[in-house]
């Protein structure tokens, strides 16, 4: 199971997406794939253990920048491009979040970004990487 943290600054907005996400994860019948749960970025470290993947906010991007360069963060940081945080689907974000785990085990340097997708604040996408790419995953 895919346990994902998302964050913005204080929890308001993700604490209702990610309510919204859980009734999309029962409605997809993915409870054996995912769970998310929400935490304002501030105290999101305190809670970073019980999880595989941070999901960050695009506003949190200095943020999450300089967090990475004060310490060391073990589990991969992922900031959503601001159009897929707007649609929020969670099979777009399960994903993408895979993927993610896929670069961080590989490369471990946060926050993690797919290629061509340095400066979050330029992408226009609004689903996974691979969709939008049309890559399929064996």
């Amino acid at each position: 199971m895919l346990r994902i943290l998302l964050c913005c600054g204080g929890g308001f907005s993700s604490s209702y997406v990610a309510e919204r996400m859980k009734r999309e994860i029962i409605e997809n019948h993915m409870q054996e794939q995912a769970m998310i749960e929400f935490s304002p970025f501030s105290i999101a470290l305190e809670k970073i253990n019980e999880f595989d993947i941070m999901v960050c906010c695009p506003h949190l991007n200095i943020y999450v920048k300089q967090l990475v360069e004060k310490q060391e963060v073990p589990i991969p940081i992922y900031i959503l491009p601001p159009r897929m945080y707007g649609k929020m689907e969670i099979k777009e974000i399960y994903q993408d979040a895979l993927d993610i785990l896929d670069i961080f085990s590989n490369h471990r340097i946060n926050p993690v970004h797919f290629p061509g997708e340095e400066n979050v604040l330029r992408i226009t996408r609004q689903c996974a990487y691979n969709h939008q790419k049309g890559i399929k995953k064996k």
